[in-house]
C-alpha cells in the first residue's frame, strides 16, 4: 500500500484523488425490494461513488428478549423503546435482495458493497464478490469479525466511533496482520442525529497522520455542512445515510439526505476539495489580469513642467498602471520633468531627473 492512498476496484481514495462519497441505505427501504432498487438508482443519478448495505439478520445481532438491557432507553434515541431485535427486524436489509442490488449498481457505474456484522454475512458476501467491506464503529472491537474480513484480501473501511486510539491501533494491526492491506478510516460520531458541535473534525488530518491511511467521515449531522468542512480537512471519503423521501419515514430517515440533498453533497465536497489546492503567494496565472483593478497614482489635473506633484494633482486611483501606492508620499514635492495631462498614469521617467528609481 501507498501511504496515504487506497485502491478499491477502479476508485482511487486518499491524496491527489476527489472525495469518494458513500450513500448508505441502511434501513431506509422500508422492507420494499422495488424502493432499495430505487434508492441505487437514486444514487447513481446522484453522482455518487458508492452505495453501502448491512448484511445482518436480528438473530446475528442479538437475542429476542424484552429485558431493559435489550431495549434503547435513550430518551433522545430516535429509537427510544424499542427492543434491539425488533430494530434489527425492521431494519435489516433481506439477504435475497442483496444479488439483485449488487446488480443493478453495477449497470448503474455504481460499486455496491456492506457491512457484515459477523462471520457467516462475510461468507455470504464473499459469494457476492463484494469488492470491500465497511467495519461499523460498534462492531470495530470484534477482533473475531476483524480477522475474519481481513483474511478475504478485500480492501476495508473501518469506522471509529467512541474508539480510544489504543482501540483502533488493535483494529488496524488485526486487519494488517490478518492480509488486509488496504484500509481507510472514518471519523464517525455515533450518535443518531450527530450535533455538528460533536464532530470533532480536527481528528481527522490526526489519525491519518497517527496511522498513515487515508481517512474520511461517516456523518450522521443533519445537512451536509459538516461533510464539505469534513473535505477542508482532508478527508477523502464521504458516507452519508441515504433516502428517497424523508416524509416517506424509515429507521435513518431523520438524518438521511434525499437525492437533491445528496448531488449537492457530491458538487460541494468536490468543490471544497478542489479549493484547498497549494500554498501560494502573489498573484496565480488566473489573478494577473485583475493586477489592473488595484490602485495606483494617476495625475488627476494637469501638471506643467517643473510644477511641483501635490495632494491636488496626483491621486491614488484604480486602475493599476501608475506607480504603486506606496510611493505617494515620496511623489509629494518632486517636480514634473515635462507636461503630464489628466488621466496619466505616473512613471519615474516622467518626473525630474534627480527622481528615486
Amino acid at each position: 500500500m501507498t501511504k496515504g492512498k487506497v485502491k478499491i476496484v477502479h476508485h482511487s481514495i486518499g491524496d491527489g484523488f476527489p472525495p469518494f462519497i458513500i450513500a448508505e441505505m441502511s434501513g431506509n427501504h422500508n422492507r420494499s425490494l422495488e424502493r432499495a432498487l430505487a434508492i441505487a438508482d437514486a444514487a447513481a443519478d446522484c453522482g455518487v461513488q458508492a452505495l453501502k448495505l448491512q448484511t445482518y439478520t436480528a438473530d446475528t445481532m442479538t437475542l429476542d428478549i424484552d429485558r431493559d438491557e435489550f431495549v434503547i432507553q435513550d430518551p433522545a434515541s430516535l429509537w427510544h423503546g424499542c427492543s434491539l431485535y425488533d430494530l434489527y427486524r425492521k431494519a435489516h436489509t433481506p439477504w435475497e435482495w442483496h444479488e439483485p442490488l449488487f446488480a443493478r449498481c453495477r449497470e448503474r457505474g455504481l460499486l455496491c458493497f456492506s457491512t457484515p456484522f459477523d462471520a457467516t454475512a462475510v461468507e455470504f458476501l464473499e459469494r457476492l464478490d463484494c469488492p470491500c467491506y465497511k467495519i461499523a464503529s460498534f462492531e470495530m472491537v470484534d477482533l473475531s469479525l476483524l480477522r475474519c474480513i481481513a483474511q478475504t484480501g478485500k480492501p476495508v473501511i473501518l469506522s471509529t466511533g467512541m474508539a480510544t486510539v489504543a482501540e483502533i491501533d488493535d483494529a488496524v494491526r488485526t486487519l494488517r496482520t490478518h492480509g488486509a492491506t488496504e484500509i481507510v478510516l472514518l471519523k464517525c460520531t455515533s450518535t443518531y442525529p450527530a450535533p455538528p458541535e460533536y464532530s470533532n473534525l480536527a481528528t481527522i488530518p490526526h489519525l491519518e497522520q497517527l496511522f498513515g491511511y487515508p481517512v474520511g467521515l461517516s456523518d450522521h449531522t443533519i445537512g451536509i455542512g459538516t461533510s464539505v468542512a469534513a473535505v477542508g480537512l482532508g478527508a477523502s471519503v464521504i458516507e452519508k445515510h441515504f433516502t428517497l423521501n424523508r416524509d416517506d419515514g424509515g429507521v435513518d430517515s431523520a438524518f438521511s439526505l434525499t437525492p437533491d440533498e445528496m448531488t449537492l453533497l457530491v458538487r460541494e465536497t468536490r468543490q471544497a476539495w478542489q479549493s484547498i489546492g497549494a500554498v501560494q503567494y502573489g498573484p496565480s496565472k488566473q489573478e494577473k489580469a485583475s493586477l489592473q483593478f488595484r490602485r495606483s497614482i494617476y495625475a488627476c489635473a494637469d501638471i506643467r513642467a517643473g510644477e511641483p506633484l501635490t495632494r491636488e494633482n496626483i491621486r491614488i486611483i484604480r486602475p493599476g498602471f501608475g506607480l504603486p501606492p506606496k510611493y505617494y508620499d515620496l511623489l509629494l514635492g518632486m517636480r514634473a520633468a515635462s507636461a503630464i495631462s489628466r488621466g496619466t498614469p505616473l512613471k519615474w521617467d516622467l518626473l525630474k531627473e534627480d527622481a528615486p528609481h
